[in-house]
């Protein structure tokens, strides 16, 4: 069947004299001609190509297409994201008011599912690598517990379970053992695999999760495929979710005028992926490869991943991700980030505090992998070296202007209200470093990653705080902070 982007040019090259939406009628207007392809084949719902919020032709295919690549019964194509298909996913599965069981180190885009439909959030606590500070998975037991708790104390049960698998880290939980425990007491799992849209298409790669069994999940193609930024799947199996009641949520979700040279970006990057099979991913696990082994002679720096310590709950970390840090904390994460985009010209995706992140993907190269291994074994030759002059080694964790950076929390926040009362409450501005005890108005989050150190309506405590002015020190991106001030909930009294 003919692809929607042939479909498209074969539009952009025929006579047709456009008196329909968008405004450059297919022709760039003044714009760098280097946009000109992509106008070309921007068009709106016309006759003969579909309407992506009741399909019929071509996207209906395409969709169907994707459904069977990935193993699902349906699958929608999401042109706002994998934010739109966390979002629709949520409100699809709960009602207002309902509570729900969620991963402490999910998305924001979960939380402003929850705030949205005003549901009580109850967390599940992964554990840590402590080396590194990097969220493990989720424990399938605590699941089992935490739902036995709801159930025997006779509290309103959630009516969905969301993870993050894998982590920005690449940490992938056990789905399989998840579905069955979340199955067994009739709720509905949501997994966000936004950075997993490659799983199941390479022994390498851990099964995908619609195939281990869970109810909705998100892809995010633009992570880890080569497709388009903002193109995502979202796909539903069984028949736990009401199909209707998750259309009603994405037609609410997204836009009423989907873009279409986004559409046939999906489209194309999965018929590539289907034609190409397993072959496709060779050349990058080969370049993997190349960079393990080279790391592994550095005396410092190192390619973060097995053997895990025996408490973590991790099975592996996927290949594609590219998780660099010091062993002996002789560099931290922002430093390193630094270094490799200015005096390198390497950009890698996110900087934590201990550890860069980069994403491996077929569209990687030799050429940029030698750059990458030649910066790494320079800077770690220089930390040697450094390390030599001062004749000392700092170890562990590291220290910030004399403050230790705390370890990643495990102990729950106290949560006073849900967050839709606490965003709609009167707030007020406090100090960060004198804001413990108070409850948080906004969310407090990294970004990358994107999930939240404190969501609205948990009381901040010193920890918190720690943990947020050390990662403002070391330059990373916090949003919620502003001159070091945040919003709390305004306690009448006060």
């Amino acid at each position: 069947m003919e692809s929607l982007y042939e479909q498209l040019t074969n539009y952009r090259d025929s006579d047709a004299c456009a008196f329909h939406m968008p405004g450059h009628k297919r022709k760039p207007c003044g714009s760098s001609l280097a946009l000109s392809a992509a106008y070309g084949i921007d068009i709106t719902e016309i006759e003969g190509f579909d309407n992506l919020h009741q399909p019929e032709g071509i996207l209906k295919e395409a969709q169907r297409s994707a459904a069977a690549l990935y193993g699902a019964e349906e699958t929608f194509f999401l042109v706002n994201g994998s934010t739109c298909g966390v979002l629709a996913a949520i409100a699809a599965a709960t009602g207002k008011g309902d509570r729900i069981l969620m991963a402490r180190n999910c998305h924001r885009s979960a939380y402003h599912a929850a705030f949205l439909q005003e549901l009580r959030v109850s967390y599940l606590y992964p554990g840590v690598w402590s080396d590194y500070n990097i969220a493990d998975a989720v424990d399938p037991l605590l699941v089992k517990q935490e739902l036995d708790r709801q159930r025997a104390c006779g509290e309103k049960e959630a009516a969905a379970v969301v993870v993050t698998s894998p982590t920005y880290e690449g940490v992938t939980s056990d789905i399989a053992a998840l579905s069955d425990i979340v199955h067994s007491y009739g709720k509905i799992l949501i997994v966000d695999e936004a950075h997993g849209a490659h799983f199941g298409f390479h022994k390498a790669f851990p099964e995908n999760a619609v195939r281990q069994g869970a109810d909705l999940v998100v892809h995010s193609l633009h992570k880890t495929l080569p497709a388009m930024t903002q193109t995502a799947l979202l796909h539903v199996n069984g028949g736990r979710v009401d199909r209707e009641r998750l259309r009603r949520y994405l037609r609410i979700f997204q836009t009423s005028s989907p873009s279409y040279v986004l559409m046939a970006s999906a489209d194309t990057c999965l018929r590539t992926i289907k034609r190409e099979g397993a072959a496709f991913w060779e050349p990058m696990l080969n370049e993997r490869e190349r960079i393990a082994d080279k790391m592994g002679e550095c005396s410092h720096l190192a390619l973060i991943g097995p053997p895990f310590p025996k408490e973590c709950r991790m099975k592996d970390m996927e290949p594609g991700k590219l998780v660099i840090g010091a062993k002996d904390g002789s560099i931290d994460g922002k430093r390193l980030y630094d270094l490799l985009r200015e005096r390198y010209h390497l950009q890698m995706e996110m900087a934590a505090q201990r550890y860069v992140v980069g994403i491996l993907t077929p569209a990687d190269t030799e050429e940029g992998t030698d750059r990458l291994i030649q910066a790494l074994t320079e800077i770690d030759r220089e930390i040697t070296a450094g390390l030599k002059k001062d004749g000392k080694a700092k170890k562990g964790t590291e220290e910030v202007d004399g403050r230790r950076e705390p370890e990643r929390t495990t102990v729950p926040l106290r949560a006073v209200m849900t967050i839709a009362k606490a965003c709609e409450s009167p707030f007020g501005i406090s100090r960060l470093e004198e804001s413990a005890g108070k409850i948080a108005a906004e969310f407090i989050t990294p970004y990358p990653p994107g999930i939240p150190f404190a969501a609205p309506g948990e009381e901040l405590t010193e920890e918190i705080i720690a943990r947020t002015l050390a990662c403002i020190h070391q330059g990373l991106n916090v949003q919620g902070v502003e001159n070091n001030r945040i919003r709390t909930v305004r306690i009448e009294g006060e």
